[in-house]
């Protein structure tokens, strides 16, 4: 996600600098360069030796002769992004004032200046979150096309985001944005059918494939609405389902004026009625009689005739022409840009390898989940 981005990491002084070192260390595994400058107040919190030891690189505590600034932040400068996290209310208050006191302002507006991407993560109480001045710092430069990553409110804090969200934020400013402008429709992971209200029906789905297509929408510019059962996430709107019925029924509301659907999602196939309560256990055997669930796709298709759609199809025991055949089926009859086949053996494994089947060939891709995710964003990128 941040491979081969340079990332130079200004810490102000808020007590959220004790995080610094693992953001670090989360955005090196990332595959990011990170170097740190810091302020005087920053310095007081966490010791620069530490963020040397995360960084791997020396880090800057004045501006020098050596003009700091310009070599991180200028038009020729070493950084991609400038990242300012935690930001305090003073420092985004000095960032719209163009006032340079530290080494972080200082390359803040040398970066804004330059056309470097800035991504701040603000941490405060919250009533100095909520102070009319520090809203009008923010939305003053946030008009510059300065991302901030929301904190989390909590406990009467503004907290800092956390090290996903922030990672996040600067995978999304350095790089490029072919999705900008696009909502992208994502359904992702397993549905569950109930039986009774304590047993259900479900599949061996865990939803990793398409959280990291909506990861990879998000970091190419998309907004993205995911439609899973889960929790909120960083990069998303989440609809939150549990039966195929609650699946269809919101990406239905979802795609209404979207861009696209990827529909990653192993909805179930079959559904049965819901006993009201408990089918008691030890009676011997039990017969459920099971019926067909709609296919969300044909309903979405149906709703929206002209909507971009990518499609994923799991099979059992076939080699690769029946895989190929499965998904050429099934993307002639919904009508998809294209569908990426797969073994299912590959649910809830770390890696996977699939077949990108369009119209004109076919692609085959092997690696981590995250990486065909970001093969499926670029493809659907390109056929937007």
């Amino acid at each position: 996600m941040l491979d081969g981005v340079n990332v130079a990491l200004g810490v102000t002084g808020s007590i959220a600098a004790v995080k610094t070192v693992e953001l670090a260390h989360e955005l090196r595994r990332r595959g990011a360069a990170v170097r740190a400058v810091m302020t005087d107040a920053a310095r007081g919190i966490v010791h620069p030796w530490a963020l040397e030891f995360a960084t791997d690189a020396p880090v800057v505590t004045e501006t020098t002769g050596a003009v700091e600034h310009v070599e991180l932040c200028g038009r020729e400068g070493w950084a991609d992004v400038l990242l300012v996290a935690p930001a305090t209310a003073n420092t985004v208050g000095k960032m719209a004032a163009a006032v340079d006191d530290t080494p972080v302002t200082t390359c803040a507006t040398t970066a804004l200046g330059a056309g470097v991407p800035v991504v701040v993560a603000p941490a405060m109480h919250e009533p100095m979150y909520d102070h009319p001045g520090v809203l009008d710092a923010i939305e003053r430069v946030e008009s510059w096309g300065v991302d901030f990553v929301d904190p989390r409110v909590e406990e009467g804090k503004a907290k800092v985001a956390t090290e996903d969200a922030i990672a996040l934020a600067t995978a999304r400013a350095a790089t490029t944005d072919p999705l900008a402008g696009r909502h992208v429709v994502v359904t992702s992971g397993a549905t569950t059918e109930s039986i009774d209200p304590v047993r259900t029906l479900s599949n061996r789905a865990s939803g990793e494939t398409g959280r990291a297509v909506a990861r990879a929408c998000y970091v190419r510019g998309a907004d993205v609405t995911l439609v899973h059962d889960g929790d909120e996430k960083p990069y998303a709107a989440v609809e939150s389902v549990e039966s195929g019925a609650e699946m269809q029924t919101a990406t239905l509301a979802a795609v209404d004026g979207a861009d696209a659907l990827v529909s990653a999602a192993a909805i179930s196939d079959y559904t049965v009625d819901r006993a009201d309560r408990k089918i008691r256990s030890g009676q011997g055997s039990l017969t459920l009689e099971l019926e067909p669930t709609p296919k969300v796709v044909d309903a979405v298709r149906e709703a929206h005739p002209d909507l971009p759609v990518v499609g994923f199809k799991a099979e059992t025991g076939g080699d690769d022409d029946d895989l190929v055949a499965a998904a050429r089926a099934l993307r002639e009859r919904v009508g998809m840009a294209f569908v990426v086949a797969n073994d299912a053996s590959v649910m809830a494994a770390g890696g996977t390898r699939a077949l990108l089947v369009e119209a004109d060939g076919v692609e085959e891709y092997e690696g981590p989940k995250a990486g065909l995710g970001a093969r499926v964003a670029e493809k659907l990128a390109a056929h937007l």
